[in-house]
């Protein structure tokens, strides 16, 4: 086999490699002996077919098929030859394979770049601390009375954090508009889930009342048939109810599967719950700020194969309640940026696995699988499904190494600790 290789650019190789025609041949034959011993044609006993006549019958088809894998096999041959890594199949183009003759081809492929790490200890990383206070454990079990809030009706003006049940109809000049319509719909004054302008003039109406609300549509609205237009709605007051928290009480608590009804032991629970929840936002966020440090600081040649790849993950991950029809229409450059980092994240990830010699540790593999499971209702069921499905267990050790790496990162480079408080970390859109 002969092999020669040019670059056709940064990253993309062309390599021409010749195949000998007794390498072709040699194996045909014994491909065609072989079936010989097993074939059935006509006029002859099986096993006695003469060679000649399996040639003539089936030679055409061995050949296409020893070709076949011949040009897998010796491209994998030819790049580990050349000390060559390529990122995804190639594209092979036969310039010469007559029947007999030689075999020529050319395959065009983009290999893995070859990186040099900036130093990690010139990486600034700011990692961010927080605790769970009394108040925000306080501020946890306020939400959850209110998300078992109930509503009493009340014979008076509707006010801010008052439930107002309607019927409207809306109206675009003379006639009705699509989706303008609805019945007993609930509106909560003060949780701005209604367009400004509709809801602001429910404030002060009564059970009973009927009457019409002239709305100004924001400019930016989603229906752009109704953006910045005036409206008109015509409702009906069903309800006004206010709300009544429960109190912390024995039926409380053990709506929480809290036996005994005890209070102290509900903020236990619900303290455990949000530092679980907290350690693992800290530890994204971590990671979030370690990856970008690491992109920043390193200039790194992505193979487009593996940039198209990557968006296509992506485009199926966003597109799972579209239609495939649907998601194909997704424009690439949608995905191009992001997917391009991923990609040079995953090859910086990989070097730093390899020159740092970075070992999975099944230790934290289980620990991970565990806290995984934990949050089924039958755990053991979930780590029998990972233990046994290879493609599920690769992913969680995956994410391991990646962890590992990043605590490589943190531990070797220069780090700086920011203070915030509980609701800053979970809830960084308030910010």
């Amino acid at each position: 086999m002969h092999v020669s290789v040019e670059s056709a650019g940064n990253l993309e190789r062309k390599m021409t490699v010749q195949l000998p025609a007794e390498r072709i041949g040699d194996e045909v034959e014994k491909r065609l002996r072989a079936l010989g011993r097993r074939v059935k044609v006509h006029g002859f006993r099986p096993g006695k077919v003469p060679f000649k006549v399996v040639k003539q019958r089936f030679g055409g088809e061995v050949y296409q098929e020893v070709v076949g894998e011949l040009l897998q096999s010796s491209f994998r041959e030819a790049a580990l030859q050349e000390k060559l890594q390529p990122a995804g199949s190639p594209q092979i183009e036969l310039t010469s394979g007559e029947q007999d003759g030689p075999l020529e081809y050319v395959a065009t492929f983009e290999v893995y770049p070859e990186l040099t790490l900036a130093p990690v200890a010139d990486l600034k990383v700011t990692c961010p601390t927080a605790e769970v206070e009394e108040s925000d454990v306080d501020k946890m079990i306020e939400t959850l009375r209110k998300q078992r809030t109930e509503w009493l009706d009340v014979d008076r003006p509707a006010a801010d954090g008052d439930r107002v049940t309607i019927d409207f109809k809306g109206f675009l000049g003379d006639e009705p508009f699509e989706g303008g319509e609805a019945q007993d719909h609930a509106v909560v004054l003060g949780q701005g889930r209604m367009i400004a302008d509709f809801e602001r003039q429910l404030a002060g109406v009564s059970a009973g009342d009927e009457k019409s609300l002239d709305v100004v549509f924001p400019e930016d609205y989603h229906a752009k048939d109704l953006a910045g237009k005036t409206t008109r709605f015509d409702i009906k007051v069903k309800s006004v109810a206010e709300p009544r928290l429960p109190e912390i009480d024995q039926a409380f608590v053990s709506a929480f599967g809290i036996a005994g009804g005890d209070e102290g032991a509900l903020r236990k629970e619900v303290r455990a719950n949000m530092e679980r929840e907290l350690r693992q936002a800290l530890k994204e966020r971590s990671k979030t700020r370690v990856m970008d440090a690491l992109h920043d600081a390193n200039e790194v040649p992505v193979p487009g194969v593996l940039v198209r790849a990557e968006i296509g993950r992506m485009r199926e991950q966003v597109g799972e309640a579209m239609s495939a029809e649907a998601r194909k229409g997704l424009p690439d450059n949608l995905f191009e940026e992001q997917a391009r980092r991923r990609v040079a994240l995953g090859l910086l990830i990989g070097e730093l696995v390899r020159s740092q010699d970075i070992k999975l540790d099944p230790a934290r593999v289980d620990e991970t699988l565990e806290g995984l499971a934990a949050g089924y209702e039958q755990p053991e069921q979930v780590v029998r499904y990972y233990r046994s499905n290879r493609e599920a267990m690769a992913g969680i050790e995956a994410l391991v190494l990646e962890d590992q790496v990043v605590d490589w990162v943190v531990e070797h480079a220069t780090v700086e600790r920011e203070a915030m408080t509980f609701d800053q970390v979970m809830h960084p859109e308030k910010g």
